[in-house]
Protein backbone atom coordinates (compact mmCIF):
# COMPACT_ATOMS: atom_id res chain seq x y z
CA UNK A 1 0.00 0.00 0.00
CA UNK A 2 3.45 2.10 -0.60
CA UNK A 3 2.05 3.00 -3.89
CA UNK A 4 1.59 6.95 -4.40
CA UNK A 5 -0.62 7.79 -6.78
CA UNK A 6 -3.40 10.40 -7.95
CA UNK A 7 -5.16 9.17 -5.10
CA UNK A 8 -3.27 11.84 -3.05
CA UNK A 9 -5.23 14.60 -4.20
CA UNK A 10 -8.57 12.91 -3.19
CA UNK A 11 -7.73 11.67 0.29
CA UNK A 12 -10.94 12.25 2.09
CA UNK A 13 -13.30 11.37 -0.68
CA UNK A 14 -14.70 8.50 0.60
CA UNK A 15 -15.35 10.20 4.11
CA UNK A 16 -17.63 8.00 6.14
CA UNK A 17 -18.90 5.95 2.88
CA UNK A 18 -19.31 1.93 3.03
CA UNK A 19 -18.61 -0.26 -0.03
CA UNK A 20 -18.89 -3.43 -0.98
CA UNK A 21 -15.66 -4.86 -3.03
CA UNK A 22 -15.49 -8.57 -4.21
CA UNK A 23 -12.42 -10.20 -5.02
CA UNK A 24 -10.77 -8.20 -2.41
CA UNK A 25 -8.11 -10.71 -1.00
CA UNK A 26 -4.85 -10.16 -3.41
CA UNK A 27 -4.15 -8.10 -6.73
CA UNK A 28 -6.27 -5.11 -7.86
CA UNK A 29 -8.86 -5.87 -5.05
CA UNK A 30 -7.28 -5.80 -2.64
CA UNK A 31 -5.17 -2.48 -3.32
CA UNK A 32 -8.43 -1.00 -4.27
CA UNK A 33 -9.97 -2.01 -0.56
CA UNK A 34 -6.67 -0.31 1.17
CA UNK A 35 -7.43 2.88 -0.80
CA UNK A 36 -10.66 2.78 0.15
CA UNK A 37 -9.87 2.71 3.62
CA UNK A 38 -7.34 5.37 3.68
CA UNK A 39 -9.77 7.77 1.86
CA UNK A 40 -12.29 7.24 4.81
CA UNK A 41 -14.61 4.34 3.74
CA UNK A 42 -15.23 1.16 5.39
CA UNK A 43 -15.05 -2.36 3.52
CA UNK A 44 -17.12 -5.58 3.15
CA UNK A 45 -14.15 -7.63 1.11
CA UNK A 46 -15.18 -11.34 -0.21
CA UNK A 47 -13.32 -13.80 -1.85
CA UNK A 48 -13.48 -17.53 -2.48
CA UNK A 49 -10.37 -18.76 -0.50
CA UNK A 50 -11.57 -17.94 3.66
CA UNK A 51 -7.89 -17.96 4.54
CA UNK A 52 -6.43 -16.26 1.84
CA UNK A 53 -9.39 -13.62 3.13
CA UNK A 54 -9.01 -13.34 6.38
CA UNK A 55 -5.09 -12.63 5.93
CA UNK A 56 -5.94 -9.77 3.59
CA UNK A 57 -8.50 -8.23 6.15
CA UNK A 58 -6.35 -8.27 8.95
CA UNK A 59 -3.83 -6.18 7.34
CA UNK A 60 -6.79 -4.24 5.85
CA UNK A 61 -7.81 -3.68 9.16
CA UNK A 62 -4.13 -2.07 9.72
CA UNK A 63 -5.48 0.78 6.98
CA UNK A 64 -8.71 1.86 8.64
CA UNK A 65 -9.14 5.22 10.20
CA UNK A 66 -11.02 5.20 13.95
CA UNK A 67 -14.44 4.29 13.59
CA UNK A 68 -13.93 2.62 10.19
CA UNK A 69 -14.29 -0.75 9.96
CA UNK A 70 -13.42 -3.99 7.64
CA UNK A 71 -15.74 -6.89 7.54
CA UNK A 72 -14.50 -10.17 5.45
CA UNK A 73 -16.70 -12.17 3.74
CA UNK A 74 -15.99 -15.45 2.22
CA UNK A 75 -18.47 -15.69 -0.80
CA UNK A 76 -18.48 -17.04 -4.36
CA UNK A 77 -20.20 -14.24 -6.38
CA UNK A 78 -21.22 -16.92 -9.15
CA UNK A 79 -23.63 -18.21 -6.66
CA UNK A 80 -27.42 -16.58 -5.69
CA UNK A 81 -27.33 -17.58 -1.84
CA UNK A 82 -23.70 -16.06 -1.65
CA UNK A 83 -24.36 -12.76 -2.92
CA UNK A 84 -27.16 -12.41 -0.83
CA UNK A 85 -25.42 -13.31 2.27
CA UNK A 86 -23.23 -10.99 1.20
CA UNK A 87 -24.89 -7.93 1.23
CA UNK A 88 -26.78 -8.90 4.00
CA UNK A 89 -23.92 -8.89 6.34
CA UNK A 90 -22.76 -5.93 4.70
CA UNK A 91 -25.94 -3.98 5.53
CA UNK A 92 -26.38 -5.32 9.02
CA UNK A 93 -22.35 -3.94 9.60
CA UNK A 94 -22.71 -0.99 8.09
CA UNK A 95 -26.69 0.18 8.08
CA UNK A 96 -25.99 0.94 4.32
CA UNK A 97 -23.70 0.19 1.12
CA UNK A 98 -22.70 3.72 -0.58
CA UNK A 99 -20.38 1.63 -3.41
CA UNK A 100 -20.19 -1.33 -4.82
CA UNK A 101 -17.21 -2.42 -6.91
CA UNK A 102 -17.29 -5.45 -8.84
CA UNK A 103 -14.16 -6.35 -9.11
CA UNK A 104 -13.50 -10.39 -8.76
CA UNK A 105 -12.43 -12.20 -12.08
CA UNK A 106 -10.81 -15.66 -13.75
CA UNK A 107 -8.81 -15.95 -16.56
CA UNK A 108 -11.08 -18.80 -17.38
CA UNK A 109 -9.73 -21.79 -20.08
CA UNK A 110 -6.96 -20.86 -22.52
CA UNK A 111 -7.10 -22.32 -26.09
CA UNK A 112 -9.33 -22.36 -28.65
CA UNK A 113 -12.50 -22.12 -28.78
CA UNK A 114 -13.73 -25.90 -29.78
CA UNK A 115 -10.92 -26.95 -27.81
CA UNK A 116 -11.17 -25.26 -24.35
CA UNK A 117 -13.22 -27.23 -21.47
CA UNK A 118 -17.18 -25.90 -21.60
CA UNK A 119 -17.68 -26.33 -17.91
CA UNK A 120 -14.60 -23.85 -17.49
CA UNK A 121 -15.74 -21.54 -20.18
CA UNK A 122 -19.09 -21.40 -18.11
CA UNK A 123 -17.44 -21.08 -15.15
CA UNK A 124 -15.48 -18.01 -16.45
CA UNK A 125 -18.84 -16.54 -17.14
CA UNK A 126 -20.57 -16.93 -14.21
CA UNK A 127 -17.68 -14.82 -12.14
CA UNK A 128 -16.89 -12.55 -14.83
CA UNK A 129 -20.06 -11.79 -15.95
CA UNK A 130 -22.95 -13.50 -13.90
CA UNK A 131 -21.52 -12.47 -10.73
CA UNK A 132 -21.38 -9.07 -11.51
CA UNK A 133 -24.94 -9.26 -12.86
CA UNK A 134 -26.58 -10.99 -9.41
CA UNK A 135 -24.53 -8.36 -7.00
CA UNK A 136 -25.75 -5.66 -8.69
CA UNK A 137 -29.52 -6.54 -9.14
CA UNK A 138 -29.33 -7.87 -5.13
CA UNK A 139 -28.13 -4.34 -4.63
CA UNK A 140 -29.82 -1.68 -7.04
CA UNK A 141 -32.84 -1.61 -4.84
CA UNK A 142 -31.05 -0.15 -2.03
CA UNK A 143 -29.86 2.31 -4.05
CA UNK A 144 -33.18 3.66 -5.28
CA UNK A 145 -34.57 4.08 -1.73
CA UNK A 146 -31.10 5.70 -0.70
CA UNK A 147 -31.52 8.32 -3.90
CA UNK A 148 -28.10 7.55 -4.73
CA UNK A 149 -25.15 4.85 -5.18
CA UNK A 150 -22.22 4.03 -7.04
CA UNK A 151 -21.56 0.73 -9.31
CA UNK A 152 -17.46 0.46 -10.47
CA UNK A 153 -17.18 -2.27 -12.58
CA UNK A 154 -13.75 -4.24 -13.10
CA UNK A 155 -12.89 -4.43 -17.36
CA UNK A 156 -9.92 -5.33 -19.39
CA UNK A 157 -8.39 -6.58 -22.52
CA UNK A 158 -10.98 -8.53 -23.81
CA UNK A 159 -13.98 -5.55 -23.68
CA UNK A 160 -12.31 -3.45 -26.39
CA UNK A 161 -10.97 -6.26 -29.29
CA UNK A 162 -10.58 -9.33 -29.73
CA UNK A 163 -8.60 -11.90 -27.58
CA UNK A 164 -7.90 -15.09 -29.58
CA UNK A 165 -7.70 -18.03 -27.46
CA UNK A 166 -9.40 -16.51 -24.63
CA UNK A 167 -12.40 -16.24 -25.86
CA UNK A 168 -14.22 -16.69 -22.41
CA UNK A 169 -12.27 -14.03 -20.72
CA UNK A 170 -12.71 -11.54 -23.54
CA UNK A 171 -16.56 -12.40 -23.78
CA UNK A 172 -16.89 -11.45 -20.19
CA UNK A 173 -15.29 -8.72 -20.22
CA UNK A 174 -16.79 -7.09 -23.52
CA UNK A 175 -20.49 -8.18 -22.01
CA UNK A 176 -19.92 -6.83 -18.58
CA UNK A 177 -19.36 -3.47 -20.54
CA UNK A 178 -22.68 -3.98 -22.04
CA UNK A 179 -24.33 -4.24 -18.81
CA UNK A 180 -22.92 -1.16 -17.45
CA UNK A 181 -24.04 0.90 -20.10
CA UNK A 182 -27.43 -0.87 -20.01
CA UNK A 183 -27.85 -0.22 -16.08
CA UNK A 184 -26.41 3.13 -16.05
CA UNK A 185 -29.27 3.88 -18.07
CA UNK A 186 -32.18 2.07 -16.40
CA UNK A 187 -30.69 4.03 -12.90
CA UNK A 188 -29.85 7.62 -14.18
CA UNK A 189 -32.90 9.60 -13.01
CA UNK A 190 -32.39 7.77 -9.60
CA UNK A 191 -29.23 9.68 -9.24
CA UNK A 192 -26.93 6.10 -9.03
CA UNK A 193 -23.93 6.17 -11.30
CA UNK A 194 -22.47 3.30 -13.08
CA UNK A 195 -19.28 2.69 -14.89
CA UNK A 196 -16.47 0.49 -15.86
CA UNK A 197 -12.63 0.84 -15.41
CA UNK A 198 -9.70 -0.52 -17.86
CA UNK A 199 -6.82 -0.87 -15.06
CA UNK A 200 -4.28 -0.89 -17.21
CA UNK A 201 -1.85 -4.68 -18.01
CA UNK A 202 -1.74 -5.68 -14.50
CA UNK A 203 1.18 -7.98 -13.13
CA UNK A 204 -1.28 -10.04 -10.78
CA UNK A 205 -2.27 -13.84 -10.15
CA UNK A 206 -4.80 -13.67 -13.53
CA UNK A 207 -1.46 -12.84 -15.53
CA UNK A 208 0.46 -15.58 -13.86
CA UNK A 209 -2.50 -17.86 -14.65
CA UNK A 210 -2.03 -16.91 -18.55
CA UNK A 211 1.51 -17.54 -18.33
CA UNK A 212 1.08 -20.63 -17.12
CA UNK A 213 -1.09 -21.88 -19.55
CA UNK A 214 1.90 -21.55 -22.20
CA UNK A 215 2.53 -20.59 -25.96
CA UNK A 216 0.88 -23.57 -27.02
CA UNK A 217 -2.70 -22.74 -25.69
CA UNK A 218 -2.77 -18.55 -25.56
CA UNK A 219 -0.29 -18.29 -28.51
CA UNK A 220 3.34 -17.71 -29.00
CA UNK A 221 2.84 -13.79 -30.00
CA UNK A 222 1.01 -13.03 -26.97
CA UNK A 223 2.66 -15.18 -24.50
CA UNK A 224 6.10 -13.44 -25.77
CA UNK A 225 4.08 -9.81 -24.81
CA UNK A 226 2.75 -10.63 -21.76
CA UNK A 227 6.02 -12.38 -20.86
CA UNK A 228 7.35 -8.84 -21.47
CA UNK A 229 4.54 -6.97 -19.31
CA UNK A 230 6.04 -9.93 -16.23
CA UNK A 231 9.20 -8.50 -16.50
CA UNK A 232 8.81 -5.08 -17.17
CA UNK A 233 6.31 -4.84 -14.16
CA UNK A 234 3.01 -4.12 -15.47
CA UNK A 235 1.00 -0.92 -14.67
CA UNK A 236 1.04 0.22 -10.65
CA UNK A 237 -2.22 -0.92 -9.06
CA UNK A 238 -2.52 2.11 -7.73
CA UNK A 239 -3.89 3.62 -10.85
CA UNK A 240 -6.85 1.82 -10.98
CA UNK A 241 -7.18 2.11 -7.44
CA UNK A 242 -7.20 5.99 -7.68
CA UNK A 243 -9.67 5.78 -10.67
CA UNK A 244 -11.83 3.24 -7.90
CA UNK A 245 -11.75 6.19 -5.25
CA UNK A 246 -12.73 8.87 -7.59
CA UNK A 247 -15.55 6.95 -9.32
CA UNK A 248 -16.91 6.15 -6.03
CA UNK A 249 -16.54 9.64 -4.52
CA UNK A 250 -18.65 12.95 -5.71
CA UNK A 251 -16.05 14.01 -7.16
CA UNK A 252 -17.56 11.84 -10.19
CA UNK A 253 -21.49 12.71 -9.22
CA UNK A 254 -22.93 12.53 -12.93
CA UNK A 255 -20.78 10.82 -14.77
CA UNK A 256 -22.77 7.26 -15.80
CA UNK A 257 -22.56 4.65 -18.50
CA UNK A 258 -18.79 4.83 -19.46
CA UNK A 259 -15.76 2.52 -19.88
CA UNK A 260 -12.58 4.86 -18.17
CA UNK A 261 -8.54 3.81 -18.69
CA UNK A 262 -6.96 4.42 -15.63
CA UNK A 263 -3.98 4.80 -17.85
CA UNK A 264 -4.78 6.68 -20.31
CA UNK A 265 -7.91 8.77 -19.73
CA UNK A 266 -7.65 11.79 -18.06
CA UNK A 267 -10.52 11.26 -15.46
CA UNK A 268 -9.55 13.75 -12.41
CA UNK A 269 -11.22 16.49 -14.49
CA UNK A 270 -14.16 14.60 -16.51
CA UNK A 271 -16.81 16.68 -14.24
CA UNK A 272 -15.88 19.54 -16.37
CA UNK A 273 -17.17 17.80 -19.53
CA UNK A 274 -19.63 16.42 -18.22
CA UNK A 275 -22.38 17.82 -20.57
CA UNK A 276 -20.44 16.51 -23.10
CA UNK A 277 -20.32 13.20 -21.66
CA UNK A 278 -24.00 12.83 -21.26
CA UNK A 279 -24.78 14.09 -24.63
CA UNK A 280 -22.18 11.47 -26.91
CA UNK A 281 -20.72 8.18 -27.11
CA UNK A 282 -17.73 8.88 -25.68
CA UNK A 283 -16.15 5.90 -23.54
CA UNK A 284 -18.38 3.62 -24.42
CA UNK A 285 -18.52 0.46 -26.88
CA UNK A 286 -19.78 1.47 -30.61
CA UNK A 287 -20.20 0.05 -34.41
CA UNK A 288 -17.84 1.45 -36.00
CA UNK A 289 -19.15 2.36 -39.84
CA UNK A 290 -16.77 3.79 -42.74
CA UNK A 291 -18.23 7.07 -42.27
CA UNK A 292 -15.80 7.32 -38.91
CA UNK A 293 -13.01 5.98 -40.63
CA UNK A 294 -14.21 8.47 -43.63
CA UNK A 295 -15.31 6.41 -46.18
CA UNK A 296 -18.14 7.31 -48.48
CA UNK A 297 -19.46 4.02 -48.65
CA UNK A 298 -21.36 1.57 -46.50
CA UNK A 299 -24.19 1.77 -43.66
CA UNK A 300 -24.94 4.51 -41.00
CA UNK A 301 -25.10 4.45 -37.24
Amino acid sequence: MSEQGPVSAIANALQNRCAIITGGSRGLGFAIAGKYLEAGASVAVCARDGGLLESAASELRRLARPGRSVVAVPADVGRPADVAHLLETALAAFGRVDILVNNAGVAGPCGAVESVDWQEWLRALETNLLGAVLLSRAIVPHFKRMGRGKFIQLSGGGASGPLPMQSAYAVSKAAVVRFVETLAEETRADRIDVNAIAPGALNTRMLDDFLAAGPQRVGPELHARWLKQKQDGGVPLSKGAALAVFLGSELSDGITGKLLSAVWDPWEGLREHLDELNATDIYTLRRIVPADRHMSWGGGA
